[in-house]
């Protein structure tokens, strides 16, 4: 498994607590969560360590979460899509960012 580049598991927050609520209360269930939805993505995800640590009300429990979600899971996926693309670019580029997941989420 390759290590986040987004959100540091050992501090133990739920990176959705966090942006969405200033809560960065150390949690003792956290649950990992790739960035990038589908199944054509999943293994670029790990590959590029665009995952996050989420507590389970974030990660499927909730109107705030990514999973399971009819009503705000869109929201929660672009605004996880979009920091994910940020940190790659941070690191890579643009171009490669293009190259290999070939939409701009940002």
């Amino acid at each position: 498994m390759s290590k986040s580049i987004l959100h540091n598991k050992a501090a133990g927050t739920c990176y959705l607590c966090m942006k969405l609520h200033g809560d960065y209360a150390r949690r003792t269930v956290l649950e990992e969560h790739h960035c990038m939805k589908g199944s054509q993505y999943r293994h670029l995800a790990e590959k590029y360590g665009l995952k996050v640590y989420l507590c389970p009300r974030h990660h499927r429990g909730s109107e705030e979460a990514p999973h399971d979600n009819p009503s705000r899971g869109e929201e929660i996926n672009a605004l996880l899509q979009q920091a994910a693309q940020k940190a790659f670019e941070k690191k890579h580029s643009y171009e490669k960012w293009m190259e290999i997941f070939g939409r701009n989420f940002i």
